[in-house]
C-alpha cells in the first residue's frame, strides 16, 4: 500500500521546502523526499549559506590584518585559524538545516529520506537506507535543483581539483589558486581565499567577467578585484590539467585559437556553471520532456508535459538562484490550491557577495540597446555619498535605467558597500511599476548609503544634488 498525499515534492532545497511549507499552510497533506541527510539543498548545505559565512569571516580577517582599521585609529593584528573558521561556517549551516526541520514539524510536513523517482502516474518510489517505500500523490513536484558543471577532460576530485563544494572546505590556504570561470561563484570563492593569503588567478573563456551583468558595472568590478590582488586571464580556455607533480600544471590557450601555455597552481577551482539535476528521476518513462539544455519543459503554471507532474527551480529555465526557486515554490503551491500564484521574472535580483558587493535587477544597457528600447540613465558614485565617504568605503556607483517615455524603472545596477541589501528597494519600485521620479521624490534617511539610489534617480532627469 502506498502512503497517500496531496503533494509529494522531490527535493528539499529552497524551492522544495518553500513549496512544501506554503502547500501545508494551504491545507495540503505534503511530503518532501530528499536524498541528502539534511534539508536545505545545495544552497544551504554547500552553496549560498556556507560561502557567505566564509565571505563574512574572511572580510573580518582582512580588516584586522590590513591597514583599514589602523586608519580609523584601531590597532589590531590577526592570526588565521582556518579550522575554527570552518567550524563557524558549519555552525551556521547546522542551525539553519535544523530550522527547516522545525518548520516541517510545525506544519506537519513529512520528510522522507531517500532518493525519489517517479514510478507511474501519481506514484513516487523512494529508495533509502531502510529499503523502498511507495508514495501516492495527486500532484508531484520536481525540485531537485542543479549539479556542478564539469570541465571537459578534467576530473574533479574535490581534493586538488575542486568544485564549489570542495572550494568551501579546503583544509589549508592554497599558495596558488586557479579559478576556472569568472562568474558569481568563482569570484566569491576566489575573493575568500585571496583575503586569506592565496595568489588567485581567474581564467575565463569569454573576454569579460560576470557574463550577463551590465557591462559598465562588470568593468569597474574587474578593476576593483584586480586592485585587491586577483589576476585575470580573459578570452582563455583550460585544455587540461597535469596532476603528476607536486604542483598542478594547467594547460591554457586563447579561446579563439593560438599558442598554448602552462600555468601552475596548488588548487584548481572549477566554477564554470551548473546543470539541471534530472538524472534517475524516471522522467522519460513518465512522459516529462526536456529542452535542448537538459531543463524540464513547463508551462506558465509549472506543469510539465506529463499530467500531475510539475517542476520548479534550477531544473527549469531561468536564473539558477535560490530566491527564484523559492518564489516559484510558493507560486506553485498557491496555484495547486486554486489561488493566483505568480512570479515576476522581470524582477529577479542577483547579488555577488564580494567586497564591495554587486547587485543587479532588471535589464542592462546592453539588453535595452539590443531590444531598441529608448532609455535614460542616472548614475551616482559612492565617492559622493556622505556615509560611504565617512566610512571610507567609496568604491562603486549606482546606475538606474528608466524608460525614456514613461520613466518606468527598467533596471538598477550597483557596485558598492552593502548593495546586496539595497537592491530590494529597486525591486519593490519595479514590482509596483514605479518610476525614477518616484524614487527621487521619496525621502531617504541621511546619512545613509541608500541616498545613492535616490541621487542616481535624480540623475535620470539631471538634478542630482550631491555632486
Amino acid at each position: 500500500m502506498a502512503d497517500d498525499y496531496d503533494l509529494v515534492i522531490i527535493g528539499g532545497g529552497p524551492g522544495g521546502y518553500n513549496c512544501a511549507i506554503r502547500a501545508a499552510q494551504l491545507g495540503m497533506k505534503t511530503a518532501v523526499v530528499e536524498k541528502r541527510g539534511t534539508l536545505g539543498g545545495t544552497c544551504l548545505n554547500v552553496g549560498c549559506i556556507p560561502s557567505k559565512a566564509l565571505l563574512h569571516a574572511s572580510e573580518r580577517y582582512a580588516e584586522a590584518a590590513g591597514g583599514h582599521m589602523k586608519a580609523m585609529g584601531i590597532e589590531a593584528s590577526a592570526r588565521l585559524d582556518l579550522a575554527a573558521m570552518m567550524t563557524f561556517k558549519d555552525k551556521g549551516v547546522s542551525g539553519l538545516t535544523k530550522g527547516i526541520e522545525f518548520l516541517f514539524k510545525k506544519n506537519k510536513i513529512d520528510w522522507i529520506a531517500g532518493r525519489g523517482a517517479i514510478s507511474g502516474p501519481g506514484r513516487v518510489k523512494v529508495t533509502g537506507e531502510e529499503g523502498e517505500r511507495a508514495l501516492a500523490a495527486r500532484s508531484i513536484v520536481i525540485a531537485t535543483g542543479s549539479d556542478v558543471l564539469g570541465l571537459p577532460g578534467v576530473e574533479i576530485d574535490e581534493v586538488r581539483v575542486v568544485s564549489s563544494t570542495g572550494g568551501i572546505a579546503l583544509r589549508e590556504v592554497p599558495g596558488r589558486l586557479l579559478v576556472v570561470g569568472a562568474g558569481y561563484i568563482g569570484l566569491e570563492l576566489g575573493s575568500v581565499w585571496r583575503r586569506l593569503g592565496s595568489e588567485v588567478t581567474v581564467v575565463e573563456y569569454l573576454d569579460r567577467i560576470t557574463p550577463g551583468m551590465d557591462g559598465e558595472v562588470a568593468k569597474q568590478f574587474q578593476r576593483i578585484l584586480t586592485r585587491q590582488g586577483m589576476s585575470f586571464r580573459l578570452g582563455t580556455k583550460v585544455t587540461g590539467i597535469d596532476r603528476s607533480g607536486t604542483a598542478l600544471k594547467v594547460s591554457v590557450e586563447p579561446a579563439r585559437g593560438g599558442a598554448g601555455e602552462t600555468l601552475e597552481a596548488d588548487i584548481v577551482l572549477v566554477a564554470i556553471g551548473r546543470k539541471p539535476y534530472t538524472e534517475g528521476l524516471g522522467l522519460e518513462a513518465a512522459g516529462v520532456t526536456l529542452d535542448e539544455r537538459g531543463r524540464i519543459r513547463v508551462d506558465d503554471h509549472y506543469a510539465t508535459t506529463a499530467a500531475g507532474i510539475y517542476a520548479i527551480g534550477d531544473v527549469i529555465a531561468g536564473p539558477m538562484l535560490a530566491h527564484k526557486a523559492e518564489d516559484e515554490g510558493v507560486a506553485l503551491a498557491e496555484l495547486l490550491a486554486g489561488r493566483a500564484g505568480h512570479v515576476n521574472y522581470a524582477v529577479i535580483p542577483g547579488v555577488v557577495y564580494t567586497d564591495p558587493e554587486v547587485a543587479t535587477v532588471g535589464r542592462t544597457e546592453e539588453e535595452l540597446k539590443a531590444a531598441g528600447i529608448a532609455y535614460k540613465v542616472g548614475r551616482f558614485p559612492f565617492t559622493a555619498n556622505s556615509r560611504a565617504k565617512t566610512n571610507d568605503t567609496t568604491d562603486g556607483f549606482v546606475k538606474i535605467l528608466a524608460d525614456a517615455g514613461t520613466d518606468a524603472v527598467l533596471g538598477v545596477h550597483m557596485i558598492g558597500p552593502n548593495v546586496g541589501e539595497m537592491i530590494a528597494e529597486a525591486c519593490i519600485v519595479m514590482e509596483f511599476g514605479g518610476s525614477s521620479e518616484d524614487i527621487a521624490r521619496t525621502c531617504h534617511p541621511h546619512p545613509t548609503l541608500t541616498e545613492a539610489i535616490r541621487q542616481a534617480a535624480m540623475g535620470v532627469e539631471g538634478w542630482t544634488m550631491q555632486m
